[in-house]
């Protein structure tokens, strides 16, 4: 392999990772050219590196004006592709170079591309007088080169790669958890609102004077700087808390108001004129139907055993106070995450009143389970809840792709 000067001409001085790096690209390409480079290729195409650099230069300690030098560099190779097999030199002067950055100045442009050569992504071949510029023969074909070498940067494009897919898949969860904190903050704010707004609550009973002091605690604005594992724990804290004040605003209602809700949902099925079904032992099962229908899904069955949904959608179980031992546990679960997920009372009532109690608790379940993927889940209810109304809506099938 042809080798080119080690040592940076002039002032600069050689760092032992200068000469690591060195050795290492020539190491690399030598198992490329003898085969033993097993998946890799040390080819890419080079405007995509670029890209998914810009995405993980923090992870590779660069600035976005050094990846703008990178690009500029990069525009001096012809071909769209980078082959790190081989050398691959570029040598424009400074004056084309600073062009090529927006008109960055000499100062600036040898501030990165020296942050550049200590990121391993370029190195440089510097001729003996410091100059950068090629040598051809009689055909014109270039026999030595000296300026900066891109090779590096197509030899660690798999790993330029795989750096800015773990930042995509942070910047995702960190937004995932941006939008949960949100949601618990509102949530929790105004079922405090409601509790004392209808007299359940007040500022002396200590239970609900902590609620208002850790709410306090944790409330404030999402920083968009934030760290993932912040977030995190502000996250599990207000879950703990949502918990905690759904349950005790649950606890303030009397049997006799959960009693008259249910009253007043069983009026609603009994003169539905839904034609919803269900599919129970293989059998097509009309809820609401006469005395010859074979089980009555409302009051005995949903379609499916209890042990069986809750496999399916075991998250209703956290939202159901002392668990889950029946189908009326899963009812007033399913009120709890109704209102959790921003779901409103309306939407909640159509679809009870379409479904019947247990096929629209089972329906929330499924909703909670698959929360993150449903963008607007009290939309997603209404639509659902037309299907019944129109009897084209059953329970079966929306249960299997849960599974």
């Amino acid at each position: 392999m042809e080798r080119f000067a080690t040592t940076p001409f002039g002032g600069a001085r050689l760092t032992a990772r200068n000469f690591a790096l060195r050795a290492d690209l020539e190491q690399r390409q030598a198992r490329l050219c003898a085969g033993e480079g097993g998946n890799a290729t040390g080819q890419a195409e080079k405007y995509r590196i670029i890209r998914a650099l810009s995405e993980a230069r923090a992870v590779w300690g660069l600035s976005d004006r050094a990846i703008a030098v990178l690009e500029a560099l990069a525009s001096f190779h012809q071909d769209r592709h980078l082959d790190g097999r081989a050398p691959i030199i570029v040598f424009p002067s400074n004056a084309e170079l600073s062009l090529r950055a927006r008109g960055m100045s000499p100062a600036t442009l040898r501030r990165h591309l020296a942050s550049l050569v200590e990121a391993g992504l370029i190195l440089r071949r510097d001729s003996a007088n410091g100059k950068r510029y090629c040598r051809r023969d009689d055909q014109g074909t270039v026999e030595s080169a000296f300026g900066f070498d891109l090779a590096p940067l197509a030899l660690r494009a798999e790993d330029i790669l795989s750096s800015a897919a773990l930042v995509r898949d942070s910047a995702r969860r960190i937004a995932r958890l941006r939008t949960e904190i949100s949601l618990h903050l509102r949530d929790i704010a105004k079922i405090i609102e409601a509790a004392f707004a209808d007299g359940r609550a007040t500022l002396e009973t200590p239970v609900w004077q902590a609620f208002v002091e850790r709410l306090r605690g944790l409330s404030g604005r999402v920083q968009r700087n934030g760290t993932e594992e912040d977030l995190s724990a502000r996250n599990a804290a207000l879950l703990r808390l949502r918990a905690e004040v759904e349950t005790a605003y649950l606890e303030t209602f009397s049997e006799q108001e959960l009693s008259a809700n249910d009253d007043h949902s069983e009026h609603h099925i009994q003169n539905s004129k839904s034609d919803l079904t269900f599919d129970t032992n293989g059998q097509r099962v009309k809820e609401g139907g006469g005395a010859s229908d074979p089980i009555a899904p409302e009051r005995k069955s949903a379609g499916i055993a209890l042990k069986d949904f809750l496999r399916l959608c075991p998250d209703i179980a956290d939202y159901a106070r002392g668990g889950v031992s029946g189908w009326a546990d899963v009812i007033g679960a399913a009120a709890v995450v109704r209102s959790m997920l921003g779901i409103s009372p309306s939407a909640w009532d159509a679809a009870r009143n379409a479904m019947g109690k247990i096929a629209a608790a089972i329906v929330m379940a499924a909703i909670l389970q698959r929360s993150t993927a449903i963008r607007s889940p009290g939309g997603y209810l209404r639509d659902l809840t037309a299907k019944a109304e129109q009897g084209r809506f059953s329970i079966g099938p929306m249960l299997k792709a849960l599974g």
